[in-house]
């Protein structure tokens, strides 16, 4: 069982201030994961490869093949101030 000192210890540690209910609450809530995680420890795992992803997939994503695109034409047609297939903007100047 983890005591009163460490679980404020970890609170102050998170910069969690805790009421005394939580200290006795998340103290038996942390002594039940660390039993668990004492459990797992004591499996077999010898035969067993390391993972990086529970999952065994490796590339879920489509290729990336290039397609055509649009003609410029269309892509501006609703643009307010255009020049040579090029989208004409205010220049953006900082004085330095």
């Amino acid at each position: 069982m983890i005591d009163r000192e460490t679980v404020q210890n970890v609170a102050k540690l998170a910069r969690l201030g805790l009421s005394e209910e939580e200290v006795e609450t998340f103290g038996n809530q942390l002594s039940a994961i660390l039993d668990h995680i004492h459990i797992l420890q004591e499996a077999d795992v010898s035969g067993v490869s390391p993972t990086a992803h529970a999952s065994r997939l490796t590339n879920i994503m489509r290729e990336d093949v290039p397609e055509p695109s649009y003609p410029p034409e269309v892509l501006l047609a609703n643009a307010p101030d255009q020049d040579e297939n090029c989208l004409k903007v205010n220049a953006v100047l900082e004085e330095g």
